[in-house]
């Protein structure tokens, strides 16, 4: 049977294979293993993004977490990164998120954080996991004053602001700024703090109605902000993810900036000034062989993990880097926060717009972006992670991995939260790298299927 956790919470499509029932066994689960050693009645926080399941998986989340005998404080629509923040502010035991960060609205997802704000380990995941297959085995339901209760609190989002503009103070005044919220999360946060600190914001997909979440927008379509910004003449455009815990960038010109190259700029900037820990950034095997180039030249330490935040995270921890991210926008700056946090992303980048006094695109000239290509091969969630046993596929990637040695890369991944195979390739001619990726995704699919 497949593992129910992926690489960032539970995930799938809502009512179908992410069900009510779930929601509610993963309340008990998950309060039950994350509060077993507490003497005091414990308290597990939980919010979610704006799609439309978010409402009954919580509140089935919440019936479980108050039939083990915890209380839950439900904290309603804000990004990821404010409840892993709100976790730690208020010392409660754990924090939930319902949310299925920039997949499609039938989709959604439950994530966990332990009471520091972290992401869980894998044990703990697998902990959860066991006593949900064996029905609760264990567990002893309170009854009477014993049940837990819920809180509903609606000032939570804007603890969450005041944190992320007392942690970059950034003045904007005189900065205009394109802003898509992918109709998610950050439809309310980014905006306000971007005002509160100055800026002439044009804001874009900031009315969610429970639908259309992701919808052509966000940091997934990135079309319509490029376009935007050139017309309103803007310094800068910046896109969320659903539940706000990534961000990508463009700049005045409408070209994309993408994860590591805001890491490139931010990272420098850091290091320059003194507060880059042992001149380390974090990054995964995605990352753009440009980043590794611009890391070497400037003297930067770019220590690899493999793909994932929480691997990314983890790393950080053992080695104590405060700066770690992925190519898709999550970026951690651990000195603020325990997780990918897409509004202090875009406060550290406007940081450094503003002291340089430089446009984005000149800074994004500290790297170069190398030629990749990732196309998807959809495949059953089920095989996903077996590819490698079907000897065609196996053939085909030991061939083109012969093909690009030396003069580029190979990679090949199976998607952590979705039903696919991942293939990228990276070389120095765009038309080619594409087709052989194109050509060994249908081959993935059509062989898998």
């Amino acid at each position: 049977m497949a593992r129910l956790f992926g690489t960032d919470g539970v995930r799938g499509v809502a009512n179908e294979e992410l069900t009510p029932q779930l929601a509610m066994q993963l309340g008990m689960a998950g309060a039950y293993v994350l509060t077993k050693e507490n003497e005091h009645k414990p308290t597990i926080m939980v919010g979610c993004d704006t799609r439309i399941s978010g409402d009954m998986l919580a509140n089935a989340l919440m019936a479980g977490v108050c039939s083990v005998g915890a209380n839950a404080v439900f904290v309603g629509v804000v990004p990821t990164p404010a409840v892993a923040y709100l976790t730690r502010k208020y010392r409660v035991d754990a924090g939930v998120v319902i949310s299925a960060s920039h997949n499609p609205v039938e989709f959604n997802g439950i994530k966990f954080f332990d009471g520091n704000g972290y992401k869980l380990p894998d044990e703990l995941e697998d902990e959860i996991e066991a006593l949900i297959r064996s029905d609760m085995k264990d567990i002893k339901f309170p009854i009477g004053s014993g049940v837990g209760k819920v809180k509903y609190r609606t000032d939570a989002r804007e603890e969450y602001i005041n944190h992320a503009i007392k942690a970059v103070p950034v003045d904007l005044t005189g900065l205009k700024i394109v802003v898509d919220c992918a109709e998610g999360a950050s439809h309310y946060t980014s905006i306000e703090s971007f005002k509160e600190l100055g800026a002439d914001v044009v804001s874009i997909h900031t009315a969610p109605d429970g639908t259309n979440i992701n919808a052509n927008c966000g940091s997934t379509h990135m079309e319509e902000l490029k376009a935007r910004v050139v017309a309103e003449k803007a310094n800068i455009g910046l896109a969320f993810d659903g539940d706000a815990d990534r961000l990508l960038a463009v700049d005045e010109n409408g070209k994309l900036v993408d994860g590591d190259e805001i890491m490139a700029i931010v990272g420098n900037h850091m290091k320059a000034a003194g507060t880059l820990k042992d001149n380390t950034i974090v990054v995964t095997v995605m990352s753009n062989l440009g980043f590794y180039l611009m890391a070497k030249a400037n003297k930067i330490n770019a220590e690899q993990t493999k793909v994932g935040d929480r691997y990314v995270l983890e790393r950080m921890k053992e080695i104590g880097a405060n700066l770690g991210g992925e190519q898709s926008g999550h970026i951690i700056f651990l000195d603020e926060n325990t997780t990918g946090d897409g509004l202090l992303s875009a406060l550290h980048l406007l940081q450094v717009v503003v002291d340089t006094k430089k446009p984005l695109s000149e800074l994004a000239k500290v790297m170069e972006v190398l030629p990749q290509a990732l196309i998807n091969a959809k495949v059953p969630n089920h095989k996903k992670d077996s590819y490698m046993d079907y000897p065609e596929i196996a053939d085909a990637i030991r061939t083109i991995s012969d093909k690009f040695a030396g003069e580029g890369r190979v990679l090949i991944r199976s998607s952590g939260t979705e039903p696919l195979v991942r293939v990228m390739i990276e070389g120095k001619d765009q038309k080619q790298i594409e087709e052989e990726a194109q050509k060994l995704a249908e081959l993935i699919q059509d062989v898998m299927l």
